[in-house]
């Protein structure tokens, strides 16, 4: 498996466009839409907040009853969430206009949008947006990075990235984009997310792979603590690559399932970077854990915390609350074993070992928690399974930022 320059149009047959709808903003592009030039098998996950906004309950249903998918669009600015049946009439209305242009059922049309919840959507401007981004329809790098910024709301810069590995003696490749800032605390994934891929698979095994792949990638990460009622990740398969269609666990199954993660887990990881205010990625690492459930719970209950998130922004080496953010996660362990580490490019430092403090450097500690990526790592000694968690800082910015967020 390589990285490869690329997102969503790096796999064969995948374009994408975008455009300025005007949809809440009025100074750059809104809109995104991804074609498939082939139908694919899709699958799906969503959020679990009773709260869901329309396109979810729309995604669900094309993801689970339609024979294929072969297109996206995507809007950013309002969620179409709490919109009632306007709503959802809106979701059909966008599919049906987009399936009508590329001359494909409006049931293989997926649509997501993002943004400010409780407000209706422009849908003429929405309309409109289809129509200017159908021509528009391109499978090069550079239009698969555009829609990447298309969809962008707090974020502060575009987040893809693709792979390629073989299936035998043909190549095949895996990309994404996503994008995500706030209200990040997923339980299936986070806010918007689509991986496309060239692989010919069933669609059972493609939606067994996601559903895995989740709970270690999107579902390690949080910002602050909100599961969003638009949360979406879509992964399209179209099997442009070629090769013969993967039907069992084999060792290409494994292979494409590698390929999952990297993605899954770099487009986890600057989402967690890039959350609203942030001025650093902070990674948790639980080793030695007796399972992999404990390891989860642990990690991801110190990336959680407001305390400890506030200590990472202010280079603080407490780590105190890291020990208090465990004890409280409700999952067992003996803090009289625990080992603690900081770790980042200026270096490691052991801070505490047995749960009691070691006579460590202060000013060395600051040192590494001021990196713009910092690592935490807690062996339990409890046995051979460890998990990893991403969030990141708590800054004064995140609150002005959600404070007049609607403004």
């Amino acid at each position: 498996m390589k990285q490869i320059k690329g997102g969503v149009t790096a796999a064969k047959g995948f374009r994408a466009a975008c455009t300025a709808a005007g949809i809440k903003y009025r100074d750059r592009t809104d809109m995104a839409m991804i074609y498939s030039e082939k139908p694919c098998r899709a699958a799906g996950t969503f959020t679990t907040n009773i709260v869901k906004a329309a396109p979810v309950v729309w995604d669900r249903n094309v993801v689970e009853n339609s024979e294929s998918v072969q297109a996206v669009i995507i809007n950013a600015g309002i969620a179409n969430a709490c919109t009632g049946s306007e709503g959802m009439g809106y979701c059909r209305e966008t599919a049906g206009e987009a399936g009508a242009l590329l001359s494909i059922p409006e049931e293989a049309v997926l649509v997501a949008s993002t943004g400010v919840i409780g407000m209706q959507l422009p849908i003429d401007r929405i309309k409109a947006g289809i129509r200017s981004m159908v021509p528009g329809l391109e499978s090069s790098i550079e239009a698969g990075n555009q829609a990447a910024k298309a969809i962008m709301t707090t974020d502060t810069h575009e987040k893809e990235v693709a792979v390629q590995f073989s299936v035998g003696d043909t190549t095949v490749t895996v990309g994404g984009m996503c994008k995500g800032s706030g209200m990040i605390h997923p339980n299936m994934c986070t806010m918007l997310g689509f991986v496309t891929t060239d692989l010919a698979i069933s669609k059972d095994l493609l939606a067994e792979a996601l559903r895995a792949d989740v709970r270690d990638t999107f579902n390690m990460i949080s910002v602050d603590g909100d599961t969003s009622t638009n949360d979406t990740l879509l992964l399209l398969a179209n099997g442009m690559a070629g090769n013969p269609v993967i039907t069992q666990k084999d060792e290409n199954y494994r292979a494409f399932c590698e390929a999952l993660n990297y993605v899954d887990t770099e487009l986890a990881k600057m989402m967690a970077g890039d959350g609203e205010g942030a001025t650093a990625l902070f990674e948790v690492k639980v080793i030695h854990a007796q399972t992999k459930e404990q390891a989860r719970v642990l990690s991801k209950s110190v990336i959680c915390s407001s305390l400890t998130k506030a200590a990472i922004f202010g280079h603080d080496a407490n780590w105190g609350r890291i020990l208090c953010a465990m004890g409280y996660s409700g999952a067992q362990f003996d803090p009289e074993k625990v080992d603690l580490y900081f770790e980042s490019a200026a270096g490691s430092l052991k801070i505490i070992e047995n749960g009691v403090a070691l006579d460590y450097s202060e000013e060395e500690a600051t040192k590494i928690l001021s990196e713009p990526e910092v690592t935490a790592i807690a062996d339990i000694k409890a046995g051979n399974e460890e998990a990893t968690a991403w969030g990141c800082d708590l800054s004064y910015d995140y609150v002005k930022i959600n404070a007049d967020y609607r403004s």
